[in-house]
């Protein structure tokens, strides 16, 4: 238990001060908020603070929802991990391997073709040269980007993220369900969590009380949003919104098992592939090492005018939720809380 919430309040505004941070920060024990606050402004025109209640896009952050459909489907026996993806999605992927799982997709393993490989491209925004963003409503407006690609590896070879592979799973689910994606999140994920705040919203209809994403300049302090910088909708790869209570909601019920039986959450929590020292990837989380135990399972996301970062502790018992509408922040006030609760 935290005895000096004046301190951790101390530790978080020296941060949010250094970085200039705005979102909103959230930090429970198993029971009780240890720390709530929120910074900056949801809306810059009209000055429009951000709140604790406040929506933020999450980036990849939201993969976990869709690894955790996955999970459901698995569960049903619907499919299995070890199912091919040929066996489940009939989709055009012409230089595709026939042995691609489920599995590997979701442990980023597969070696699909992405279509923005972060290896190669620096600048998120050169996709939408091309394709403009107002058009990818949905996943399978996505597959022009990269179903005609020829493979970057051998199934199970290695680790390399993926924002494709989890567009294929988002199609899995479409297809073995009869549902569209975000339809069946928000009910069979977000609804069962108790989060009515959060939901897949379309950029020109945002709804009250949501963040716009800034985007500012470093040469000479001018911003602008990110309303052309990202898909215009989010799915299965990114781009949900949440509330940080909601967030917290989300790993309250995958924990307690109102998402998936314990066999399955289990293994969605298991460190499947490790990624660099002390590094792992379960299906659709982060997992972090350290002295052979594990410190914590969490999940994050990078966008234009997007960070955030959430975690679960499990010796403590901790849970933490820090999302914000900049590109940086939230990875500086996990670190600091993370120090000061851990040294």
């Amino acid at each position: 238990m935290v005895t000096n919430t004046t301190e951790l309040t101390s530790v978080v505004k020296e941060t949010v001060d250094k970085v200039d941070f705005s979102g909103a920060v959230l930090l429970k024990n198993e029971k009780d908020v240890i720390h709530q606050s929120a910074f900056g402004y949801a809306n810059r025109v009209e000055k429009q603070l951000n709140i604790v209640d406040t929506r933020f896009g999450i980036a990849s952050g939201c993969k976990l929802f869709t690894a955790i459909g996955i999970c459901q489907l698995v569960e049903k026996g619907i499919i299995s991990f070890q199912s091919r993806l040929t066996d489940c999605l009939e989709v055009e992927l012409p230089k595709f391997d026939k042995n691609i799982t489920i599995h590997h997709l979701l442990t980023h393993s597969s070696g699909v073709p992405d279509y923005f490989d972060e290896d190669v491209m620096d600048d998120f925004e050169d996709l939408w040269k091309e394709r403009p963003m107002y058009l990818l409503k949905g996943l399978e407006d996505f597959l022009p980007m990269f179903q005609m690609q020829p493979m970057m590896f051998k199934p199970g070879e290695r680790f390399q993220y993926n924002n494709a592979g989890f567009i294929l799973l988002g199609l899995v689910i479409e297809q073995q369900t009869g549902r569209r994606f975000t339809e069946y999140i928000e009910t069979e994920i977000f609804n069962q969590c108790g989060m009515e705040g959060s939901g897949y919203f379309s950029l020109d209809q945002l709804p009250a009380n949501t963040a716009f994403g800034y985007i500012d300049s470093v040469d000479d302090g001018t911003w602008r949003t990110n309303t052309y910088s990202i898909p215009i909708k989010g799915g299965a790869d990114g781009g949900a919104y949440i509330t940080s209570p909601d967030m917290m909601r989300l790993w309250e019920g995958l924990l307690e098992y109102k998402l998936l039986c314990k066999e399955y959450t289990n293994l969605l929590l298991k460190p499947h592939i490790c990624v660099k020292e002390e590094s792992y990837y379960g299906y659709g989380v982060w997992i972090n090492k350290k002295e052979d135990k594990i410190f914590k399972y969490h999940v994050m996301g990078y966008d234009p005018g997007v960070s955030f970062h959430s975690s679960v502790y499990p010796e403590s018992g901790y849970k933490l939720v820090v999302p914000s509408n900049k590109e940086r922040g939230p990875f500086n006030i996990t670190k600091a809380i993370e120090d000061y609760l851990f040294g």
